[in-house]
């Protein structure tokens, strides 16, 4: 039948217009999510941020299109505390066993994944996810990131209709690297910058060159999700987050609350919604995520969240609301001292100065001789020429200083002026001078403790820490390879649990 009686037009004309302005307002209300993070990358170890070496094309083409935080920080350095606080937008002395690594995420803590899907979003994710850890000891259905896909080419594929969230969770840069791939990848070793907490040797040079090469075979993985999201005509309505979730495999890096182990990268873009090619200060965690996808999906952000929303920090039009510390902590890291015990510490960072509280200062911080196994490369069984030259040269008076900032014992408190000492090696927490600066940051700390509820602060149960259960059996009985016992005259197997 033909459609020739104009009364009709009119009628017509209004529901395709509803239609369209239906459509268009749900894009815009629901966007898509797609969140890229990388394992163990410090924030200096990326073009945009400053770093000349390395080569990230990808991560600096989505900073100059949207908003780079230069003082973002990870709950916790370490992986497990750090994605179970990025995903329930909480505090890791909040989350019982969920502050430790390979342990559990108590199914209480409600995820933003979770609060996504009963909204309506498809949710999925690649690699390691949350962990490592046990998702199924406490009855968590799936791991507490989503449903798990090979690619995200299968996610597109196998979604439903309607808007999605999708985080990518590379094994890159993690150790092991390989060994030479930093001069494979034409990485020149004698131009890399080494902190002034590691001695400058070409062991240690061509250490950082290999995790270079691991960073830009992120950011290759990186473009090659990008040119997919693209092919499928949703970038215009899909929010971007690349991250990392801690620092680098280094010494006084990963499991340490200095910022080589808390300070990661953080950009976030909206094409066309989000301020472009703006660099942003605001003091910002990982943490903040979860109530930003939230509020970004139109669901009412959970009182229990200590993050707060960074929509008024990127959202074009708005003001900055500017978050003046940061509070962070450590607890068990990985199963490296006798009976399973951690090294507890709590840090509050500005952007002058880095305090930390040791709790256990008589423990050992990088783990029990001879393994100091809280530093990779995974008690002498993976390449890791950093460590390996600290210990090896240990009594060489040039060496030594390395080798006790990075694993000698450490005082109850440390101060460190970010600014006149970014490589955080001078404790200022003994100089009458500072006292005062660090009776205040210490009592600002302690006030954000309280008032988030950290058993450490308020006589609390804290022992939980030292004996949640670790899933991991291997780590309790390490077995140094024969090539590291031979090398450092070690035994052919150690027992943790004794």
């Amino acid at each position: 039948m033909k459609f020739n009686n104009l009364k009709y037009i009119p009628a017509a004309l209004i529901m395709v217009l509803t239609w369209a302005s239906c459509t268009t307002e749900k894009k815009q209300d629901r966007p898509n999510i797609l969140m890229i993070m990388s394992d163990n990358q410090s924030w200096n170890h990326v073009g945009s941020y400053g770093d000349k070496i390395v080569r990230t094309p990808n991560m600096d083409l989505i900073a100059s299109q949207g908003v780079r935080f230069t003082n973002a920080f990870c709950s916790s350095p370490s992986c497990t505390p750090a994605r179970a606080a990025m995903l329930t937008g909480q505090d890791i002395w909040r989350l019982e066993d969920g502050a430790n690594l390979w342990g559990v995420l108590p199914v209480k803590y409600k995820v933003y994944p979770d609060l996504l899907e009963e909204s309506g979003y498809a949710i999925g994710y690649q690699g390691k996810g949350w962990g490592p850890g046990s998702f199924e000891a406490n009855g968590r259905p799936r791991n507490p990131g989503g449903n798990k896909y090979n690619s995200f080419a299968d996610f597109l594929k196998n979604k439903k209709e309607g808007p999605w969230s999708y985080w990518v969770s590379s094994l890159h840069p993690h150790r092991p690297f390989e060994v030479g791939s930093g001069a494979k990848a034409g990485i020149d070793s004698s131009k890399v910058t080494v902190p002034g907490y590691l001695p400058d040797h070409p062991d240690v040079r061509q250490d950082i060159a290999d995790y270079y090469a691991a960073i830009e075979a992120f950011d290759k993985e990186l473009g090659e999700i990008m040119a997919e999201l693209k092919a499928t005509g949703q970038l215009d309505n899909t929010v971007i987050v690349v991250c990392s979730d801690n620092g680098w495999q280094m010494p006084r890096g990963l499991a340490n609350l200095y910022d080589f182990g808390t300070h990661v990268p953080l950009i976030i873009s909206w094409p066309g919604k989000f301020k472009q090619n703006v660099v942003s200060e605001n003091m910002v965690t990982l943490n903040d995520l979860a109530p930003t996808f939230l509020q970004l999906a139109n669901i009412t952000v959970p009182a229990v969240m200590t993050g707060k929303s960074l929509l008024p920090i990127v959202e074009k039009g708005k003001e900055e609301k500017s978050r003046d510390f940061v509070v962070l902590g450590r607890e068990r890291h990985a199963f490296v001292r006798q009976h399973g015990l951690g090294y507890p510490g709590r840090a509050i960072r500005t952007k002058d100065y880095l305090y930390i509280k040791n709790y256990e200062p008589n423990r050992w911080p990088a783990g029990d001789p001879p393994f100091y196994g809280d530093i990779d490369p995974y008690m002498f069984n993976w390449p890791g020429e950093t460590k390996y030259y600290l210990i090896e040269h240990r009594d060489d008076k040039k060496v030594k200083p390395f080798f006790e900032l990075a694993m000698g014992k450490r005082p109850a408190e440390e101060l460190f002026d970010v600014n006149k000492d970014p490589d955080q090696i001078h404790n200022l927490a003994a100089i009458p001078a500072y006292q005062k600066i660090k009776q205040e940051l210490l009592a600002q700390m302690r006030n954000y403790l309280v008032e988030t509820k950290d058993p450490r602060e308020t006589n609390g149960n804290v022992k939980i820490w030292d004996t949640a259960d670790y899933f991991s059996e291997v780590d309790k009985t390490p077995k140094p390879s024969k090539e590291m016992q031979k090398r450092f005259n070690l035994d052919s197997s150690y027992n943790y649990l004794k």
